[in-house]
């Protein structure tokens, strides 16, 4: 936690008025922010992928951008769409029990 506060506050004066700015510019250089950008595309990309497949793309991608991980558990519990490969296979099983009722 010192490391991180000295690196902080590292050519820094607190009593100068742009304090707050060179403190958070210094926070902001230390984060890892390739590896977070691809973290987001990939889960943006099979959050697509996934909303192909449940027939809610803009849904999908939304859900992938902003919660991650947890949009695709998301997409695998919401119903089907209107379209997609998912609502025909749940439409030819409905077909397939009406005909055999």
């Amino acid at each position: 936690m010192n490391d991180l506060l000295h690196k902080a506050l590292q050519g820094v004066d607190p009593a100068a008025p742009g304090a707050f700015w060179k403190i958070l510019h210094n926070l902001l250089v230390l984060v890892p922010w390739w590896p977070l950008i691809w973290f987001t595309v990939a889960c943006a990309v099979i959050g697509i992928v996934l909303g192909w497949w449940r027939g809610r793309i803009g849904l999908s991608l939304v859900l992938g951008l902003v919660v991650g991980p947890v949009a695709w558990l998301a997409l695998w519990v919401l119903p089907p769409g209107r379209y997609g490969p998912a609502r025909r296979r749940l439409d030819r099983r409905a077909t397939v029990r009406r005909e055999s009722a």
